[in-house]
This record gives structure tokens, C-alpha cells and sequence, in this order.
């Protein structure tokens, strides 16, 4: 089948199965059937685009808004004497009242602890980097990069990122974690034998040092389209100034952040008309970026349930998971270990921000490093 039939296609199938050792997981977290059966309805993501222009759709759905909401305007210096006095600084205190600090709360997250084990799951852009004007230069510092070091030497640790896995890997170049790219599509793992329930989309491979791994890629057959899209974005953006389009393999960002505010609605229009004719795409956004993502049931929080099986960890009583993370997409994240009050999500924003379903927050960075060595710090003294 070729892509433009493949557009028009209204259900996903397996592809055949992979004739290599898998790593299974448990049906409840799979977003495929099995294998050669037609996609489940209850799992087909559908999401309706409109023909008539991206303006009406944008304004109806409050796409405009919900790309300015999440992107706040620049902090205005001031002295830690004039911050403390102005409204904004009130608003935020009133915001973690609800969301209290993580480290303020580092007693109460530490007692819960107590004789739990931890696995730890990691946002990276505005988490264990700041966010910064061009997308490539999101660099971590190299205190970061020695707490996360040293934090996956007592806990298991991943990084769940909307960019590429082998982007995430290259800024953060540490072997002792597993990584997931484009949004848990992309996922290595530890390798665990016994579980059931085998997976097509999840094969046994080996990573950049030559370690066995498991590989799970539940967006694969996507590739093709992604890759024609990519290069549809890229050709219809590069007029718009500042616009910078990421192919992060399964999903694209259409970055916005060094655009005139009076241009954001020229760069949805663009992204609509290109999605117009992928109905098997679907738009999300993010930190002043657009999103392109497959219409699969699948996201940052499936990824933490997958991550979880594969350690061995996801049906213990005796474990804390905690997910660190400040974008819209994780919230998916936040919502996994709310639901099933299994750990804590801890939103990292140095703004007020609409309703979460995190448990806790951080201000920036700085403060998740310095949370980071804490949790180090607990496990030293043998209180966990």
C-alpha cells in the first residue's frame, strides 16, 4: 500500500511478526491487538480535523490560546526584594499551595518512601536542561549530568522525552540509564525474560555499547509517513521566520518560540494544511512547539507502565515511582501514577500553570538537581 492509500485508511493492523526474541509485557498497557487483527476502535485515537481553514478550527478549539498559555512571556529582571512584591509572585504561592514544593516536602515524599524502592523517570528539555531559544543547543550542564549519574547508581532511572532517542542519548550520553524518545515510542529497556503476552512491536537488540537490550517501537510502520510529513513541514515553513521544524523519528515539533507572536497563526495554518490529508496524524502542543504524533493510544504515561514491566516493577506494592517532567505531555505521566496512587509526579514550572496531575513541583533545573541529590543523599543514610 502506498502512503497517499494509506492516509485514507481507517484502522491500523499489526505488521507480521518479527522473527527475533521479544520482550512481553501485559496486554492491559499494549496499544496494538494482537498480532493481524484489526485495531481495536476503543484504541484508534480519532481526531477530527475540519476543511473549512485553520482559523475557525483554531479559534473554536482555543488552539490559538492554548499556544499562548503554554508559552509564557520572558521573566522581567527584577531584585529578589521586587519579586517578592509583585502579583505574579503571589499568584505562584498561591499555585504551590496546591502543588507544594518538592523539596519542602522532601520529608514526607522521604517517609512514604521508606521501604519502597524508587525508579525514577526524567523529563530532559526544561527538566535536566533549560529551555533555550534554539532546540539544538539544549545542553545540560555537567553538575546535572554527574546528579543524574549518581542517581541512577542507586535507582533505575529513565528519560522520557518528546525529542529523538538518539537526540536525548547524545545530550545526555550516560549508559547507566534507559532512554525513550518521542514521547515512549521509542523505548530501550532492560531485558526480562518470563513475562507473557508477546509483543511484535517490542525485539531483542543491542545499544551503542553492546549491551543486549530490549527495543519497543509501537509506532514503526509510521516511519515512512513521518519522514514524507517532515519533509512537507520543512518546505512549507521555511519562509516563517524563526519557525524551526525536529523530525524526533515517530513525531515531528514545529518549534514557534523565535516567531513573532504575530506569525503563530500562519504557522498553524501551515501545519494544518499539510495534516490535512494524514488522518492517521494528529496536532498537540507543547512549550511553544506543535506537535505531529501518530494516532495511537499511546504516550509518556504508557511508557512509564512499560518501563515499570520491564524492571520487574510493575505489579510490586513495595515500589515508588516518581516522574519529573514540566511540559503538557506529561501530564500522561502524572495522570498513570495518580490513578493508581502509585507515586508521585512532580511538575517542574517557575509559573503558575493550569490544573496538574502532579503531586509536587519544582521551580526549574537547579531545584530538580538539587532534588535529585537528595533522593542520593536519602539512600545513603539507609533510610530507604
Amino acid at each position: 500500500m502506498d502512503l497517499k492509500s494509506s492516509r485514507a485508511a481507517s484502522v491500523l493492523t499489526d505488521p507480521g511478526p518479527i522473527n527475533k526474541s521479544r520482550l512481553c509485557m501485559h496486554s492491559s498497557v499494549l496499544p496494538y491487538s494482537p498480532p493481524r487483527a484489526a485495531f481495536s476502535p476503543g484504541l484508534l485515537l480519532i481526531i477530527p480535523r475540519k476543511k473549512t481553514g485553520i482559523l475557525d478550527d483554531f479559534r473554536t478549539s482555543s488552539w490559538l490560546d492554548a499556544m499562548k498559555s503554554s508559552s509564557p512571556p520572558p521573566k522581567i529582571a527584577a531584585t529578589k526584594d521586587e519579586y517578592s512584591s509583585t502579583e505574579a509572585d503571589v499568584a505562584y504561592n498561591a499555585w504551590m499551595a496546591k502543588y507544594p514544593s518538592a523539596l519542602e516536602s522532601f520529608e514526607q515524599i522521604a517517609n512514604h518512601a521508606k521501604g519502597k524502592r524508587i525508579a525514577l523517570f526524567l523529563d530532559y528539555d526544561g527538566t535536566l536542561s533549560p529551555i533555550v531559544d534554539n532546540p539544538d543547543c539544549a545542553f545540560m550542564s555537567d553538575a546535572m549530568r554527574a546528579a543524574v549519574k549518581r542517581v541512577a547508581k542507586y535507582f533505575p532511572t529513565a528519560i522520557i522525552s518528546g525529542r529523538s532517542r538518539d537526540k536525548v542519548y547524545e545530550f545526555v550520553g550516560l549508559t547507566e540509564l534507559y532512554y525513550a524518545g518521542s514521547h515512549g515510542m521509542d523505548i530501550i529497556g532492560p531485558v526480562r525474560e518470563n513475562i507473557s503476552d508477546d509483543h511484535p512491536n517490542c525485539i531483542r537488540s543491542m545499544d551503542e555499547q553492546g549491551k543486549e537490550v530490549n527495543l519497543f517501537q509501537p509506532a514503526g510502520e509510521f516511519l515512512p509517513m513521518i519522514n514524507e510529513v517532515f519533509g512537507s513541514l520543512v518546505e512549507c515553513t521555511k519562509d516563517i521566520r524563526g519557525a524551526k521544524v525536529e523530525n524526533n523519528k515517530f513525531c515531528i515539533s514545529v518549534h514557534y518560540r523565535n516567531v513573532d507572536e504575530k506569525s503563530w497563526t500562519v504557522v498553524a495554518q501551515r501545519v494544518d494544511d499539510v495534516l490535512k490529508d494524514y488522518p492517521r496524524l494528529r496536532l498537540t502542543h507543547g512549550r511553544k512547539v506543535l506537535e505531529v504524533r501518530p494516532v495511537i493510544n499511546w504516550d509518556k504515561g504508557k511508557a512509564v507502565t512499560f518501563l515499570l514491566e520491564s524492571l520487574g516493577l510493575g505489579h510490586s506494592d513495595d515500589v515508588l515511582p516518581i516522574y519529573v517532567g514540566d511540559d503538557q505531555t506529561d501530564e500522561d505521566a502524572f495522570k498513570v501514577l495518580r490513578e493508581g496512587n502509585r507515586g508521585y509526579g512532580i511538575l517542574v514550572s517557575s509559573i503558575p500553570k493550569d490544573s496538574s496531575s502532579a503531586d509536587y513541583s519544582l521551580r526549574d533545573p537547579s531545584e530538580v538537581m538539587e532534588f535529585l541529590s537528595s533522593l542520593v543523599t536519602l539512600k545513603k543514610s539507609s533510610a530507604l
